[in-house]
């Protein structure tokens, strides 16, 4: 296995903020030299690597192959990440989250077990459906939230199924399931590498927390936990 590292995260213009903090402490949290890089859709159409068909339909981004909105401009982008990387391990990141503790931990741990194609919190999460972030629809899917922190083995033979052309031909909720893997090649990790703000229980402290209904400058979500915390990194952020 390839000792190169990289961390790729979600963006969205409209979540420039919520990109800013994810990136910033990543950074920090990662004593290592690791680079991280956004992915961006356009940037992502321009390199012929996305060319799936999306409409608007009442003001939101619509997955036309999916047949059901996109949240956010890398609902299925973030399945290009070991396409994008090519080698080593690769951690993919929404975009609403805050990195609390080193991620040197995580890739070392990969590194143990490359028998595992893919790293994920595997949570049990079902929302109602109806409105969370920025007037979004809350959609309810197999494994819903597993896909929102993958850590890649880009060797991994079973990843090399994950094709340019699967990813743009396939509903995205078969992608979301981890369509292209077998169960077993699915490692897990702990619940603190993926807390899901108001929904997650774990025993030990949040190493990245996702602010999955709406992060603190979203109406509603000010004063939600962690919000402090993520205020003041973007506060540093910006100084």
């Amino acid at each position: 296995m390839s000792h190169t590292r990289s961390i790729h995260i979600g963006f969205d213009p409209r979540e420039a903020a919520a990109f800013a903090v994810a990136r910033e402490t990543a950074q920090q949290a990662t004593v290592r030299h690791v680079p991280v890089r956004g992915i961006i859709l356009d940037e992502m159409r321009q390199r012929g690597l996305y060319w799936r068909p999306t409409s608007r339909k009442d003001g939101r981004l619509w997955d036309d192959i999916s047949e059901a909105p996109m949240a956010t401009e890398f609902a299925i982008s973030r399945f290009l990440t070991p396409i994008l990387a090519k080698e080593g391990l690769a951690l993919f990141m929404d975009a609403d989250m805050l990195v609390r503790a080193s991620l040197v931990p995580l890739f070392d741990y990969a590194k143990a077990h490359p028998e595992f194609a893919v790293f994920c919190v595997k949570h049990n999460f079902a929302p109602p459906e109806g409105v969370k972030m920025d007037g979004q629809m809350q959609t309810v899917y197999a494994r819903k939230n597993w896909s929102s922190v993958m850590l890649f083995n880009c060797a991994h033979a079973s990843n090399a199924s994950l094709s340019v052309d699967l990813i743009n031909t396939v509903p995205g909720r078969d992608l979301h399931r981890f369509c292209w893997l077998q169960n077993h090649e699915i490692g897990e990790l702990p619940p603190e590498w993926n807390y899901l703000v108001g929904h997650t229980k774990c025993d030990e402290p949040p190493k990245i927390v996702h602010f999955t209904d709406g992060i603190p400058t979203m109406p509603g979500y000010e004063h939600c936990e962690y919000a402090e915390e993520w205020r003041r990194a973007m506060n540093g952020w910006a100084r």
